[in-house]
């Protein structure tokens, strides 16, 4: 089995330190800084992984995936993939479209599919399952979300299909108009503009909707698809800049409910996740500046905050994020915001990354990235115990403030 070790992120020290400073030497592509000019530093115990290649099992039917638009798991570790079904002309030479949702068991093999390609959201993009083993869909080309029983039957859709939140109302671009689909609402009780993804709050069912690629806004609806409230809205740079809550870059790229209670929200383009409680008090920032200009340098524009998944422990004490700009997934301390390591880069290779996308967590704290853009796949990596890394004492200090 081919290993896909931790490296320990140390893009965070750069940033604390000019190369002329400290005299910085490059070596094998890692940044080393020397022992006299090094700031204080402590070790952390972080989980590791290895990447398994032969999940999946091959597909069948001569099925071939497109890019896969999310990847999520109910109770019995089943594994879902969106599939958005935009192969080639090319690539149909040789293989048949998969259909639009696929199952796999914990082994890789292929237990169910469903899914009306005429009937799926456009762009279907994250999902996620409930307690009761229920399927949600959202859709980036779309103004719907909706949901699915274990077997794929159709139980929910909120919106319809080709109508969106935009002054238009509608997915065509207007001539002479506001631009590209029209201009964004942020407002509407029964539909969206490019939904991104969508939590379930456990103890009521509640519908949390990252709306999305077209509105800046958190919706939440109760479970059977009323309206409950809302927020957010488009921030400027100097919001963007100074981390203002509740405001967004671009993209609401993601939301997930944690075991405290607090929804937790991808700010991709501000390279930050923000943290609120469910009725959308903020609560604070967890910032993901992993390059070098940081704040200045926004809005990002693919952005780090892509996922977000949680170990499976009872306190979630490691904090998961797909960050598609560097290609990696990175493992922070979630009470500090820290990044205690990393792993991942670009490329094709298994164990490397083509748009990682987003991402799920196991009941074993297996990891599973499912990849868009050329990437095309789903990898799962192999929680294989824990390991010791030495991080900067004092890097959560600028991770984690309102």
């Amino acid at each position: 089995m081919h290993a896909c070790r931790l490296q320990s992120n140390m893009r965070n020290w750069a940033l604390r330190f000019t190369v002329a400073a400290l005299g910085l030497f490059i070596s094998f592509g890692m940044i080393i800084v020397p022992q006299a000019a090094a700031q204080s530093s402590r070790e952390v115990k972080v989980p590791e992984f290895n990447v398994d290649p032969y999940w999946p099992k091959p597909l069948p039917d001569h099925w071939e995936p497109g890019q896969l638009g999310g990847v999520c798991i109910d109770s019995q570790n089943h594994v879902f993939v969106v599939n958005r079904r935009n192969l080639t002309k090319k690539q149909l030479l040789a293989a048949d479209q998969a259909p639009p949702i696929i199952e796999f068991d914990s082994a890789g093999n292929v237990i169910n599919s469903f899914g009306d390609p005429k009937v799926v959201p456009n762009g279907i993009h994250g999902c996620t399952t409930d307690a009761q083993g229920n399927l949600y869909v959202g859709g980036m080309k779309d103004g719907i979300i909706q949901k699915y029983s274990p077997k794929g039957k159709l139980l929910l859709q909120i919106g319809t299909r080709g109508v969106v939140d935009t002054s238009t109302g509608n997915l065509e671009a207007q001539a002479g108009g506001h631009g590209f689909m029209g201009r964004a609402m942020n407002s509407s009780h029964d539909s969206f503009f490019l939904p991104a993804a969508i939590a379930i709050d456990p103890t009521n069912g509640d519908i949390y909707v990252a709306d999305g690629y077209g509105n800046t806004r958190v919706a939440v609806f109760n479970k059977e698809g009323h309206f409950l409230r809302q927020w957010g809205r488009q921030g400027s740079l100097a919001e963007e800049k100074a981390g203002v809550g509740g405001v967004f870059a671009q993209v609401v790229h993601c939301v997930t409910i944690g075991n405290d209670g607090l929804v937790y929200v991808c700010d991709r383009q501000g390279d930050r996740i923000e943290v609120f409680n469910k009725q959308g008090h903020f609560e604070k920032n967890i910032f993901l500046y992993t390059w070098i200009n940081g704040p200045k340098g926004l809005p990002d524009q693919w952005g780090t905050a892509w996922w977000i998944g949680f170990s499976p422990d009872p306190a979630q004490k490691y904090m998961y994020v797909a960050d598609g700009r560097n290609e990696q997934v990175h493992i922070l301390d979630h009470a500090t915001g820290q990044i205690l390591a990393s792993f991942g880069r670009g490329g094709h290779q298994v164990g490397e990354f083509t748009h990682c996308h987003t991402m799920a967590v196991d009941s074993k704290g297996n990891i599973y990235v499912a990849e868009t853009g050329n990437g095309e796949r789903v990898q799962k990596f192999t929680f294989v115990g824990y390991r010791t890394e030495e991080v900067p004492a004092d890097a959560a200090k600028s991770s984690n403030e309102k």
